[in-house]
């Protein structure tokens, strides 16, 4: 892989030469591989194919929690953040002591790798919320929550430059990772003053199936906002906007 540096940019192929324009600028490769065809037969590919078979579980896994989240995801991750889980996810299948390699999943796994993952590199939710909080799973009775005492805001959440306003958001999510199917509920205060002023207690609830037997997650973050004539928006349409599983609870 080179990196183009000349004035004019190039795209497409030219010879054994593919150009590309990438996250990390533009840059330039040479045309090579194995056959694909053999890569799926020969035997001396059998690690390749296991590694790609988990590979792609992996991916699929990834959406799936991916989707169940969209709605908080929207304004919460960062443009490498699919890359990211699907290298989290693959620790996960990896992480299967009882099924053939090749055949690991993320069901006989360990779905509590997951947690702790920043959807958000720009704006991580460890960096930003010191306010203590509890969070919760009970498996029996379908309950997610998440609860913050009372805290002072501007000494509890470092927020970036030109907020003036901030929103607490949370998720709970249950996934049929083999099914792809998912039950979630979000929930969210509503917008608060980034100031010396302190919070009301907040606890916030998200049901899902009570006695469930899938893996469960809790989702906390943050959302900033900037008043501008008394009118609320998005602080640099939520750049930096942190979310985190602050809670994973497998089989």
């Amino acid at each position: 892989m080179a990196r183009q540096k000349g004035i004019i940019k190039l795209k497409g192929t030219i010879g054994d030469i593919t150009f590309y324009k990438t996250q990390d600028g533009h840059l330039a490769r040479e045309k090579g591989g194995i056959d694909a065809s053999r890569i799926a037969s020969d035997p001396a590919f059998q690690r390749t194919r296991e590694n790609g078979s988990e590979f792609g579980r992996a991916g699929k896994a990834g959406k799936v929690l991916r989707t169940s989240l969209r709605g908080l995801l929207l304004n919460s991750a960062d443009g490498r953040m699919v890359s990211r889980l699907t290298q989290r996810m693959v620790k996960v299948i990896q992480a299967d002591t009882t099924s053939e390699r090749g055949l690991r999943n993320v069901i006989d796994g360990e779905a509590e790798l997951l947690a702790g993952f920043e959807f958000n590199i720009r704006g991580k939710l460890g960096t930003s919320l010191f306010a203590p909080f509890v969070a919760t799973i009970d498996r029996v009775t379908g309950t997610i929550k998440v609860d913050l005492a009372s805290f002072i805001p501007s000494n509890m959440i470092a927020a970036p430059t030109g907020t003036t306003h901030f929103k607490i958001i949370s998720a709970g999510t249950e996934i049929d990772f083999e099914a792809e199917t998912f039950i979630e509920a979000h929930s969210e205060t509503a917008i608060l003053p980034w100031d010396t002023t302190a919070t009301a207690v907040i606890s916030q609830t998200n049901m899902v199936t009570a006695n469930s037997t899938h893996p469960l997650f809790l989702a906390l973050g943050i959302e900033f906002y900037q008043q501008v004539n008394g009118q609320m928006y998005p602080l640099k349409n939520g750049a930096f906007n942190p979310l985190a599983l602050v809670s994973v609870s497998g089989l």
